[in-house]
């Protein structure tokens, strides 16, 4: 259809026909300027605005304390540094708690005493103290009638550190040597007549050995030791029935409980053949025993059992006076070590039952503790009996 001359032309969206110019050739003027395209039966749009940029959000700045100061995030590797230091502190903490409840005693003799020698021995006994124990394991051990002061002392053990391999030495009991001020009789009876000091008096003047540091641990942190690492392995070699220690058990290796494991290491009736020396190689065996399960990474990886370990043995724990905390760690590690593995566990060589000491061989063995020279030790100085081969 031709377009009315008398309707202005528009111009179509997306393209078409421009106006005609009226007047060519004359500039037009602002009421002659085109109209805006526009959409039949749609009101035309608003001028467009230019998009606006949106501004990018710069990066947070550390937050800051009250005190003005950046606080950083704490990273895995400091978390880890952090709990690994809480760990160490607790490590620490308990056994200086602990050590803080140890009973201190004087134990240095009067008058002469052997020289100053290599390495460090300590006299370890185990008293009948029941110090330590519950109104029911005294019962169950049957010692419910005895002071928890006792003096008597069934365990004499000397243990020798230095730099050879340590040495755990039984001295029987009835071992037969004179003891300062009553005459010749059994060597136990120093610690009855005289507590530490005679006892401590009494080896230096037999064996010629210096004690550097004096041990003693009753009934109560035997019992609650062996109970603390979770009981111990014992490998009688007969069925073992003996009413005084309240002990009934089979032939063969076995898991104990403390009360088990100090009836075992207490009875003396058991073995018709070697009594009282049988005995101290149950002691030997036992201590051994929990040396192995203490040094298990589960002791220091578990802070229950760790706590139980520490408490356990202190319950009943009496140390000289100039034995140190330091001390008693290099005590604790040697104690670990001597199960026949990293360390030696001897008897004093005796010549009979009666119990008399050889002499030849114990001054033999002797010797090689005072020179701290354990390693060359022979197998025919530490026997498990101290009776000759």
């Amino acid at each position: 259809m031709p377009n009315d001359p008398d309707e202005p032309e528009f111009d179509w969206l997306y393209g078409g026909r421009q106006p005609a110019d009226k007047n060519p050739g004359q500039p037009s003027s602002s009421s002659d300027a085109p109209e805006e395209t526009r959409v039949l039966g749609k009101t035309p749009a608003p001028p467009t605005t230019p998009p606006t940029t949106r501004p990018t959000t710069p990066p947070k700045a550390p937050s800051t304390g009250r005190d003005g100061k950046k606080r950083r995030r704490f990273g895995t590797g400091r978390i880890l540094l952090l709990l690994l230091v809480c760990w160490l502190a607790f490590l620490v903490a308990v056994p200086l708690i602990a050590w803080g409840k140890v009973e201190k005693v004087d134990a240095t003799p009067a008058g002469a005493r052997p020289a100053e020698q290599p390495g460090t021995t300590y006299l370890l006994v185990g008293s009948d103290s029941r110090k330590g124990l519950t109104a029911a394991q005294k019962r169950a051990m049957g010692a419910g009638g005895v002071s928890d002061t006792s003096q008597r002392t069934d365990t004499i053990m000397l243990l020798h550190t230095g730099d050879g391999p340590p040495v755990l030495l039984s001295i029987p009991r009835d071992s037969i040597v004179p003891i300062p001020g009553h005459g010749t009789t059994k060597i136990n009876a120093a610690f009855a007549y005289g507590g530490p000091k005679l006892l401590v008096r009494t080896i230096e003047q037999s064996t010629g050995v210096r004690v550097d540091h004096f041990v003693e641990i009753g009934f109560g942190g035997f019992v609650n030791a062996v109970d603390a690492v979770g009981g111990v392995t014992i490998c009688p070699t007969r069925r073992m029935v003996d009413r005084r220690a309240n002990l009934n058990i089979r032939k063969g290796c076995q898991e104990v409980n403390g009360l088990v494991a100090l009836g075992y290491a207490r009875s003396r009736h058991t073995d018709p053949a070697l009594g009282d020396i049988t005995r101290a190689q149950h002691q030997r065996e036992v201590v051994s025993a929990i040396g192995d399960e203490v040094k298990s990474p589960a002791t220091v990886l578990n802070p229950f059992r760790y706590t139980k370990v520490i408490n356990g043995a202190v319950s009943s724990l009496r140390v000289s006076e100039d034995t140190g905390m330091l001390d008693m760690a290099r005590f604790a590690w040697a104690m670990t070590k001597v199960n026949g593995k990293d360390g030696l566990t001897c008897s004093m060589p005796i010549r009979d039952l009666a119990v008399h000491w050889d002499r030849q061989r114990a001054l033999a063995l002797l010797a090689h503790i005072k020179t701290d020279s354990t390693a060359d030790i022979p197998k025919r100085l530490c026997r498990p009996t101290g009776l000759a081969p």
